[in-house]
């Protein structure tokens, strides 16, 4: 029989609802608003991905700075420190307190208490802010991990995160060569044309080979001189998972 679940803790949002931390057994844990289960720590792979895809060509960099939006159970964060040098610095973007502490106390078992590593200060902010008061090219990375990531509906032009106008600010953030990386529920090919228009070279990854698999963006960064000032320039490579465990890629 499963044990039933205990919450922990909880705490209301500003106009989201109740976001609460629940447990079960050793290891095994919920974060839930309301009655949508945002979180689980027995299903991290597209985090886990994720944090590994973003930095992946940072670990033999002399001192990267990473930029995470989203500290959640601190999965992806844990993958995104196993894929860098002690040099690197990584600043976390979290709106909610508790959610830092849930990381420092229950949570910090999962990740080998990620969110207290001395390469890590965590900002109690919108990652969008922090990405506006940004110095010009500050990044080496910067990795979203929000619970609703861009879908078909996103306002192309204003969506304060996933528009055309935050992926430049974005953009700007980033050296030459950086990452910008992204988690959803599912494939948005508009917001992949926003970032190529924007001078992303694009790739979206679905982690995983059964079940049902999240999308995972990775968008790199290209040299001025290889940027094409017209709208939709740049180039997406798509890679499809398929169920005998081949990849197909499609490049536009």
């Amino acid at each position: 029989m499963a044990l039933p679940w205990k919450t922990l803790d909880r705490f209301a949002t500003e106009g989201e609802g109740t976001l609460e931390l629940r447990r079960r057994g050793k290891g095994d844990f919920l974060i839930t608003l309301g009655t949508q289960v945002l979180m689980n720590s027995k299903a991290q792979r597209s985090e886990i991905a994720l944090g590994k895809l973003g930095c992946r060509r940072l670990k033999n960099h002399p001192g990267p700075r990473v930029l995470v939006g989203g500290l959640g159970m601190g999965i992806t964060l844990r993958a995104v420190l196993d894929a860098l040098p002690e040099t690197a610095r990584v600043v976390v973007a979290e709106l909610h307190p508790k959610i830092l502490e849930w990381c420092l106390g229950p949570l910090a078992e999962l990740t080998g208490g990620a969110a207290g590593d001395p390469r890590v200060t965590v900002e109690i902010a919108d990652v969008t802010e922090l990405i506006r008061q940004s110095s010009t090219e500050a990044f080496d990375a910067v990795i979203f991990d929000l619970y609703r990531g861009p879908h078909p509906q996103t306002d192309r032009l204003n969506d304060p995160i996933y528009g055309s106008r935050a992926i430049e600010r974005t953009r700007d953030a980033l050296k030459p060569g950086g990452v910008f990386a992204v988690w959803g529920e599912n494939p948005d090919v508009g917001f992949e044309g926003r970032l190529a228009a924007a001078g992303f070279t694009v790739r979206c990854e679905r982690p995983g080979k059964g079940g049902y698999r999240h999308a995972v963006w990775v968008a790199e960064k290209k040299p001025p001189e290889n940027r094409k000032a017209v709208p939709g320039a740049g180039s997406r490579e798509v890679v499809y998972y398929l169920p005998d465990g081949k990849t197909s890629v499609s490049v536009e």
